[in-house]
């Protein structure tokens, strides 16, 4: 053997003691155990920081009778309550409950005109970028083809698969892939100790859940199939967001732990970056995103966090018959806040029991979509600022973990938000400010100022519009001549391009 062949060996040799010397995480991937100090090691997805935006769906056997205000617990009012209105409506349209359960809802969510690529093109002309359905919520209706229930959208109602259609069809248009879970509150959803009416009977227990006493704790073989059917989607349609509903508390730390961990790895073996969101305390801070639902933070904060709320005004979720919409005002401003603040938006739409999206909805949605076309590079691919905004409208600080979100909040033109990418600054008004705008964080003095010198300022223009605007920096702030038309209807944006102060 020559020195050049012996060499070669020496090198491999040395290589392959050093793989097994080395810690697995060092070698090309990470990989997770299933513990809270491995799992702390998983970060927020890139695509996630950069996409800022996504769209779910609330579509499920609760979309026929379509009674709010939040449809999706219509079903647990109706068996958990007499005197509440949805039992009083239940009995009243379809009959005594002892003879007309939820289960017989299930001939009429026909789905006829579900379309997934409509619903997909729909999600990206909105300018999600990432999207899917509720794979499972309380109600037991699985919306995939599982083999660990009959009771599924494949085998009944539909008898689509409707997760594995979406997942084909927004991968296709270069969405990251969601899927949400609320399956672990199906094991209190119906009382099904209750035998007078279908929940108790042992015949339906795939649907309302394992019969058990009230106040019981979940069995192995709930916790088993809670597992199961998130590995399930996991292995068959590969999502990159799994979201978890309060349920989620009620699971032991193993369970939680070998789901994650599973997540984690799979997704590292496919070199991939997945996310996973929680409420409240349910998962320990680190080992995924926290997500508020309908709410937001008041202020600038020093980790990252998502909101779910719903595109409808009245928080229905699903489909309800005559619920109202927020305005696409609305939804531009709060997105535009939440981003501000370091979050990200989940916008949730609730279509009909036949598959098609309200019109309302569409609209609402291609409206917003319409304004990220003019003013999507303060949004996508940008970061929280050192301030966040400013202005007189405030959020009610005085509530934790979401459920915060106010309607009839009227941001003003003194309302800004500020982001940042690159050498862009982005100064947000969230309403028109006329022929001046004044960025009173910007000011030369005082300890609201935020760090921009006047120096810095290479050009100010506002999005949609292109030309260069005139400015002047005073002892009240960074003073900038708007154009002579609005470039969008809603929330306006100065694009503040800035170079090295001394240069």
């Amino acid at each position: 053997m020559n020195t050049k062949s012996l060499f070669r060996v020496y090198v491999f040799l040395l290589l392959l003691q050093v793989a097994f010397l080395l810690p697995a995480q060092t070698i090309g991937q990470t990989t997770y155990s299933p513990t809270w100090n491995s799992l702390k090691n998983h970060n927020t997805p890139q695509w996630l920081k950069d996409g800022k935006f996504g769209i779910y769906t609330h579509w499920g056997i609760y979309s026929v009778p379509a009674q709010g205000p939040n449809c999706t617990w219509y079903a647990n009012s109706v068996y958990t309550d007499s005197n509440s209105v949805a039992r009083k409506y239940q009995e009243a349209t379809y009959g005594p409950l002892e003879k007309f359960g939820y289960k017989d809802f299930i001939p009429m969510f026909t789905g006829e005109k579900f379309n997934a690529d409509e619903w997909a093109e729909l999600f990206q002309k909105a300018g999600a970028r990432f999207a899917g359905p509720v794979a499972e919520h309380h109600d037991g209706f699985s919306m995939w083809d599982t083999r660990y229930s009959v009771w599924n959208a494949a085998r009944m109602g539909p008898k689509r698969d409707v997760v594995g259609e979406l997942a084909k069809a927004i991968k296709k248009r270069d969405m990251k892939f969601v899927t949400a879970f609320h399956h672990a509150e199906n094991w209190f959803y119906f009382p099904t100790w209750d035998k007078r009416y279908d929940c108790g009977d042992p015949r339906y227990s795939g649907l309302y859940g394992p019969i058990h006493e009230q106040g019981a704790l979940p069995t192995k073989a709930f916790l088993d199939q809670w597992k199961g059917k998130i590995i399930e989607v996991i292995d068959k349609y590969d999502p990159d967001f799994i979201w978890f509903d309060f349920g989620l508390r009620l699971v032991t730390d193993s369970y939680k732990q070998d789901v994650l961990a599973y997540y984690y790895n799979k997704a590292a073996a496919n070199k991939k970056d997945v996310v996973v969101t929680y409420k409240s305390h349910d998962l320990p801070t680190g080992t995924g995103l926290l997500d508020l639902e309908l709410g937001q933070e008041a202020n600038l904060t020093y980790y990252d966090w998502i909101t779910d709320t719903s595109i409808d005004d009245g928080q229905g979720w699903g489909y309800v018959k005559g619920l109202g919409f927020k305005s696409v005002n609305n939804l531009v401003d709060n997105l535009v806040d939440r981003v501000s603040k370091n979050g990200y938006l989940l916008l949730n739409i609730g279509p009909m029991p036949d598959g098609s999206i309200p019109e309302e909805a569409k609209e609402r949605l291609l409206g917003l979509g319409k304004w990220l076309q003019v003013n999507g590079d303060a949004i996508y691919g940008t970061t929280s600022w050192s301030v966040a905004g400013e202005g007189p409208t405030q959020l009610d600080k005085t509530r934790e973990y979401g459920f915060n979100e106010q309607n009839d909040l009227l941001y003003s033109a003194k309302d800004i938000r500020f982001t940042v990418k690159g050498n862009n600054l982005y100064a947000i008004a969230l309403d028109w400010p006329g022929e001046k705008v004044l960025i009173r964080s910007l000011a030369p003095e005082g300890v609201t100022w935020a760090g921009l010198y006047p120096s810095e300022i290479a050009s100010i223009t506002m999005l949609g519009d292109g030309k260069e605007l005139k400015w002047e920096m005073t002892k009240e702030g960074l003073s900038v001549e708007t154009p002579q038309t609005k470039p969008c209807d809603y929330a306006f944006v100065l694009k503040i391009v800035r170079k090295k102060p001394f240069e």
